[in-house]
């Protein structure tokens, strides 16, 4: 188990959380919920901090040698996202499967490309580091440089559809199944379908759970799976818990996907026309003006 003194070749598993700064978990009463009257991005909150709390149980094994949690270090910026647009009346959950390196584990956010979380968004925080930092992947927070070409598809897309981020908050919302981000001793990224698959099936049963608890708390009607992956985990999960929502998918906007580089906007544009979403928002966005 890795602590904040430790190294990765001195350690054969890494621990979930290990030197990560400490943050409540689960505190309900410091964190201002009141489980009778809470808003839905109370709720929202409430799972997440439940999820961290059984993550940190958690043991992963090569080739895993650094985990990432952003809603640790960053959970100002990422408290500040869902305060400012998880609200009442959301249908429309978007999927992620889990952060990628100069996204979320940067800025807190799904999906957040740094310029697309400061410039359209318009959030602010601070942003920590996790104490077991791989020397290639040091977190800076809001002031990263790199873009994340994924994130910075996604956000760009509903900004030119919407205008205001407002307008597509108004139906939506965005998520990430894992919170986690996963690294190999040479600072390779590794998805959750890379892990061994014993410590794989541990962790996404617990991720399992807690969307399903996202799911009923925002009373969404539809999950859109960015990606084939997270459509298939929240079918798979949605499912065996009995939770009645329409599960659908759209096309990953990563690079290493050659079709998502030839034009992925025209192939979500069409993706969501088809599923009746991109005529919600186009509708909102003529009733704004």
């Amino acid at each position: 188990m890795f602590n904040e003194n430790s190294s990765a070749s001195e350690a054969g598993e890494v621990a979930c959380g290990d030197g990560e700064e400490n943050v409540p978990v689960c505190e309900s009463k410091e964190r201002g919920f009141n489980a009778a009257h809470e808003t839905p991005s109370a709720r929202f909150l409430r799972a997440e901090l439940e999820l961290n709390a059984h993550l940190r149980g958690l043991r992963f094994s090569d080739p895993v040698r650094y985990i990432y949690n952003p809603l640790e270090y960053a959970w100002d910026t990422h408290r500040c996202y869902v305060e400012k647009y998880c609200q009442a009346g959301q249908k429309i959950l978007f999927l992620g499967m889990n952060p990628g390196p100069f996204g979320m584990a940067q800025t807190g956010v799904p999906f957040g490309e740094v310029k697309s979380v400061v410039d359209w968004l318009k959030i602010t925080g601070e942003v920590g580091r996790p104490q077991n930092e791989h020397p290639k992947r040091r977190i800076t927070g809001l002031s990263c440089t790199q873009s994340e070409v994924s994130g910075a598809r996604f956000w760009g897309f509903f900004r030119k559809l919407c205008g205001d981020p407002e307008v597509f908050f108004q139906h939506c919302f965005v998520h990430n199944l894992c919170p986690l981000i996963f690294m190999s001793d040479s600072g390779k990224n590794l998805t959750p379908p890379e892990l061994p698959a014993a410590e794989r099936e541990a962790l996404l049963r617990l991720c399992d759970v807690a969307l399903c608890q996202v799911v009923e708390a925002l009373n969404v009607s539809m999950v859109i799976g960015v990606g084939k992956v997270a459509e298939q985990r929240a079918r798979r999960a949605l499912s065996a818990a009995g939770v009645s929502v329409r599960v659908e998918g759209i096309m990953h906007p990563s690079p290493r996907n050659p079709l998502a580089n030839k034009g992925w906007e025209d192939v979500a544009k069409a993706k969501l026309q088809e599923l009746g979403v991109l005529s919600l928002l186009i509708k909102t966005c003529a009733n704004k003006s």
